[in-house]
């Protein structure tokens, strides 16, 4: 995914009162499951166990740094715990090592920052593999995402014709940090009219403000704007193809002994099908991978 950049947040649009909302707290896996880990069975490797550096294996714990504010990648379930597709992957990758997982919930763009300073041991937010992150932390890649645009159901909207129109996103995405942005300069550099952006500090928002005609389309990570427009009840359409295509990337400190280990859990869950079972559980499996590779963006 391509999601957000360590950027200051300046939201324009939190305040703006929505009607007819769509809820994204309440999810239906492809499968029909609940949407928690428990559901596919995951059993310890005692090898890769074994290699946790010392302080890990101590505690026993998995520390994670996420913000579960962007469904159906991670999210709050009715009860407020974190619950999506990277959370099951992550509880999974817990049981792989034999740790209990401590999901440290909070801002986005805390989590690089804890990684950074050991607070946490790695991140799951949706977070896009770059070469600017990959200067702070390193990431092993765990998922191929692209973006799509969302129109209102029936109207054509082209994403590289945009101008003059009013685009949702969430702030601090890539989204809306670089993707409509430059869109939107591309505009004015023609003597076109600017794309004005509107930013929400959920994606829910972002979505609602679309489903009742507050802005002319928005702009999400392919995953996250499939789901939305299957939650919309069929008042959303995808606008165009998705393009931009790039890697999700779990951060961890740089150099960490703990890259390795949680590089050879990923390859193990994906060479075993539970990577597969977990993506298809929830609708996502098109951007699985067949490798757990560590720090693409630096590799072209």
């Amino acid at each position: 995914m391509r999601i957000r950049y360590l950027l200051p947040v300046l939201t324009i649009a939190t305040a703006m009162s929505l009607s007819g909302c769509v809820n994204n707290s309440e999810p239906t896996p492809s499968g029909g499951a609940s949407g928690t880990a428990d559901t596919i069975d995951v059993k310890k490797n005692d090898a890769i166990a074994a290699s946790l550096p010392e302080k890990m294996k101590s505690s026993g714990v998995l520390n994670v740094g996420m913000a579960n504010n962007y469904p159906p990648n991670e999210f709050k379930d009715d009860n407020g715990a974190p619950a999506g597709w990277s959370v099951d992957l992550t509880n999974a990758l817990g049981k792989v090592m034999g740790l209990k997982v401590n999901f440290d919930i909070g801002t986005f763009d805390n989590i690089l920052p804890a990684v950074k300073a050991g607070k946490d041991d790695m991140g799951m937010s949706s977070f896009s593999d770059t070469l600017e992150r990959e200067k702070q932390v390193d990431f092993v890649n765990y998922y191929s995402a692209g973006i799509q645009w969302a129109a209102p159901k029936g109207k054509t909207v082209d994403p590289n014709n945009a101008c003059g129109l009013k685009v949702a996103v969430q702030a601090t995405t890539y989204e809306d940090t670089h993707e409509v942005p430059a869109k939107s300069k591309a505009c004015t550099d023609a003597g076109k009219p600017a794309i004005t952006i509107f930013k929400y500090d959920a994606q829910d928002q972002a979505t609602n403000a679309l489903v009742v005609g507050q802005v002319d389309a928005m702009s999400a990570d392919s995953p996250v704007t499939l789901y939305a427009i299957s939650k919309t009840k069929d008042k959303l359409q995808t606008a165009g193809d998705a393009f931009e295509v790039a890697p999700y990337g779990i951060p961890v400190a740089k150099g960490s002994e703990f890259t390795p280990v949680l590089q050879k859990a990923l390859q193990a869950l994906i060479d075993d099908g539970t990577y597969n079972k977990i993506l298809t559980k929830w609708g996502v499996e098109a951007g699985g991978i067949k490798t757990a590779a560590l720090n693409v963006a630096a590799k072209g």
